[in-house]
């Protein structure tokens, strides 16, 4: 079926690619785009991303959960956006908390292994980190081809 087709290929790219484009909605409507670093779980339709405390985009996914995701090709004539609702996890406040514990396993999705874990936990609790998880509802685009 054509349609599982496009899908799938544009999830691949949303999964092959590292850095993407997160669109959220201002106070007056219109959108603050921001590039950040992203983990697709394919199976699980879900975009990770760490965020922090008091930046805009956070605030502005707190006051509306409606988000877009955009990623494309390297030469960016393809690209998949991905339509989705989210939900913020607690600020990190402890360095053997769960939120902690999630960014932990973002950044091994992304970057494999960090050089001082103990340092990187401490870091997540000083920059008041937590994770963004984007439960996509819908994906379109153009596909590579």
């Amino acid at each position: 079926m054509a349609d599982e087709r496009t899908r799938q290929a544009l999830t691949d790219l949303i999964a092959s690619r590292r850095l993407g484009v997160l669109a959220t909605l201002k106070r007056d409507g219109r959108p603050q785009l921001s590039t950040v670093v992203h983990s697709f779980d394919r199976d699980a339709g879900l975009i990770r991303v760490s965020v922090t405390d008091g930046r805009a985009k956070t605030a502005n996914l707190r006051r509306d959960p409606r988000a877009s995701f955009h990623v494309s090709s390297e030469d960016g004539w393809a690209y998949a956006v991905a339509e989705a609702r989210a939900e913020l996890t607690a600020v990190a406040e402890r360095p053997d908390d769960a939120t902690v514990g999630e960014l932990v396993g973002l950044y091994r999705a992304v970057q494999g292994e960090h050089p001082d874990w103990d340092d990187f936990r401490r870091a997540m609790v000083a920059e008041r980190r937590l994770v963004l998880r984007l439960h996509v509802e819908r994906v379109y685009g153009m596909p590579p081809r």
